[in-house]
């Protein structure tokens, strides 16, 4: 009976397909899992967006949306059918080739992203053996996307918002990768059915998951920071720094098209928290030997919702960044990180004992912190914000 809640999505799915010819159950079983898809994410999004303004409106000392439905639970759907029915504007000087098909890049993007994330035991629509490098070049062409709209829209806010955003995107994308290189290392795959493999082994009844590890939880740090900027997510959300530059890359969108931005945006955290899930959680496994007779499927959306939770505190609690400070700490202290990361994932790999890996791994990366965050701050003269009224 465990057996079967574990694989209930994908019995149903030989279920289905097994209607059909033999020819035809390949090609219907990837499109059925493509619908599964497309139609589950967009509703985590509308969840993960009432959410969101639910949490910040506690965090402020308000109710949140409350005015829709039972306690606002209906919001996303109001908001659905408002950005359904809004007038679509586009510049008179746009291109207006470019500025439709912007947003249809950035969403089928982080859609394909989704393709090789294991969501469960036997539950991955494409497993390959660089399904890692396939996720990564899949998210470096929303870089593209985001360009296109700033630039298709003839508007400085835009375009400045577009070059703002590209910036940030890749000095951000190699510490995002680099954190990620000490898993290939040492469980010696780029597939991440193999990496969450490798996770899944258990003694006194803990679970080997790679953030228990020193190289693992400093690549857990720095994967998390990295991926909030990735996602233009606060205090990393300068693109879109409304108080500078309007609405930044999609200031010159409205209606479905801006909708389209809004949710490749949040499924784009859902595919970022899927893919820090798998190389450093486990994935689909449970924390506890005890726990595992809970189906797969719940551990990994649990833990992506967690992810989502996070990253709704953080946006409710730090203040934005500036452009200097976000490319500085990008540059000049979480890159030299993850490349020190490396090094305690080798350390790891070589060193004999346990207890020695443990102080050898800890040591090198608390020096390494010490040394560039604290001596570095005060090189570049950076210290406590003082707040002054004017006289």
């Amino acid at each position: 009976m465990i057996e079967k809640a574990d694989q209930i999505f994908v019995l149903l799915l030989h279920w289905l397909v097994g209607f059909l010819p033999e020819a035809w159950q390949h090609v219907a079983s990837v499109v059925v899992c493509v619908a599964v898809i497309v139609a589950v994410y967009p509703a985590l999004f509308a969840v993960a967006v009432l959410m969101e303004r639910k949490g910040l409106g506690r965090m402020q000392n308000r109710y949140g949306p409350n005015r829709v439905g039972p306690f606002g639970v209906l919001q996303p759907v109001a908001d659905g059918i408002k950005s359904l029915t809004k007038e679509d504007i586009v510049p008179r000087n746009a291109d207006a080739a470019v500025h439709f098909i912007a947003p249809l890049v950035l969403v089928v993007a982080v859609f394909m992203g989704l393709a090789v994330l294991p969501m469960g035991r036997n539950m991955v629509l494409v497993e390959m053996d660089a399904s890692l490098l396939f996720f990564f070049a899949m998210g470096a062409s929303t870089e593209l996307s985001v360009f296109m709209a700033g630039w298709s829209s003839r508007n400085k806010y835009s375009l400045l918002g577009a070059m703002r955003a590209v910036a940030q995107m890749i000095s951000y994308e190699v510490p995002l990768l680099l954190s990620t290189v000490g898993v290939v290392m040492i469980t010696g795959s780029l597939s991440l059915v193999d990496i969450v493999d490798a996770q899944t082994r258990y003694s006194w009844g803990l679970a080997h998951w790679n953030v228990f590890k020193p190289w693992g939880l400093a690549g857990f740090v720095m994967f998390v920071i990295a991926s909030m900027a990735e996602t233009n997510r606060s205090p990393f959300d300068l693109p879109e720094g409304e108080s500078e530059i309007i609405a930044g890359y999609f200031t010159e969108y409205s209606g479905f098209k801006f909708a389209l931005f809004f949710l490749g945006e949040y499924v784009g955290m859902f595919s970022i928290a899927g893919l820090g899930t798998t190389l450093f959680l486990g994935g689909w496994s449970s924390p506890l030997a005890a726990l595992s007779w809970i189906p797969s499927w719940i551990w990994f959306f649990a833990k992506v919702e967690l992810w989502i939770c996070f990253f709704i505190w953080v946006r409710g609690t730090l203040p934005r960044l500036r452009q200097d400070q976000l490319m500085n700490f990008a540059w000049k202290f979480l890159l030299p990180m993850t490349l020190v990361n490396l090094l305690v994932a080798a350390e790891w790999r070589f060193v004999e004992g346990v207890w020695l890996r443990w102080i050898v791994g800890m040591a090198i990366v608390a020096g390494a912190y010490v040394l560039m965050g604290r001596v570095g701050m005060r090189r570049e003269r950076l210290g406590p914000r003082s707040y002054r009224y004017a006289e």
